[in-house]
């Protein structure tokens, strides 16, 4: 049997996290080192791994089902190599350290299990809890594997001049920014987006560190179990007065 497909073959590295092509994520394991993945995110193994649901504790989750940023995690071990995906997003390893690291919980593939994470809430100008008002801060020093719709684009923000992003495209920022989310709209209602240009909620960035930003406002889709339909999963906005509800997430 001869094809191209044989081309792709195991990228053979001492990283622990290796990035196997553009959209999968190889873990080696072993020597009393686990990984936390997304649960149902294994593709594939190699050796004697296992996998188990991580346990938290009913504080944690009741925090994750009030804010609505779940992270739903399983824990990998034994020996060998686990490999990790997410409907073809693209993957990306960060290493954490002391700035810390911002996320929404829905583009987290996997990450070391003695990094600490935690729900925080950011704030709106207008106190109202809108798109993106929820996320996961990730502190410690370890690695975290991130995907994204598409090839990203990070901004580096400087104390000499701040970035602004759309808060549907926004997936990751350093911990040490300081952050507004804000809706520049001249009707008087915040939830309607900013008159026929399109533009709702958006984040601006102040202070030292770096923002990133996916091309596209999707968040990765859900429901994607046999028999159901895939769609695109947004964050939660309330409709414009008058406007119908439900409809397709694609119809945007």
């Amino acid at each position: 049997m001869q094809s191209p497909i044989f081309n792709n073959t195991v990228n053979q590295t001492q990283e622990r996290f290796a990035a196997q092509g553009a959209q999968m994520l190889r873990v080696a394991l072993g020597h009393g080192e686990d990984v936390l993945a997304r649960t149902g995110s294994m593709v594939a193994f190699e050796g004697m791994a296992e996998f188990d649901g991580e346990y938290q504790t009913p504080g944690r989750q009741h925090q994750q089902w009030a804010a609505g940023e779940a992270l739903p995690l399983m824990r990998c071990h034994g020996q060998g190599a686990v490999y990790l995906a997410h409907l073809a997003q693209h993957v990306h390893v960060l290493d954490v350290d002391h700035e810390g690291l911002t996320v929404d919980s829905s583009y987290v593939l996997a990450l070391d299990p003695h990094l600490h994470w935690d729900v925080v809430a950011v704030e709106s100008q207008y106190g109202i809890a809108g798109a993106g008002a929820y996320n996961l801060v990730i502190s410690g020093r370890g690695k975290v594997a991130l995907t994204t719709s598409g090839r990203p684009l990070v901004m580096r923000v400087s104390p000499e001049g701040y970035c602004g992003a759309d808060a549907d495209a926004v997936v990751a920022w350093s911990s040490s920014l300081r952050v507004q989310m804000q809706a520049q709209t001249s009707t008087s209602s915040v939830w309607r987006r900013r008159g026929n240009t399109g533009e709702g909620w958006e984040l601006n960035f102040m202070g030292q560190g770096h923002v990133v930003v996916q091309p596209s406002e999707l968040l990765p889709p859900t429901h994607t179990s046999f028999g159901q339909q895939i769609a695109g999963q947004f964050r939660p906005q309330q409709p414009a007065p008058g406007a119908p509800h439900g409809g397709s997430a694609w119809g945007r």
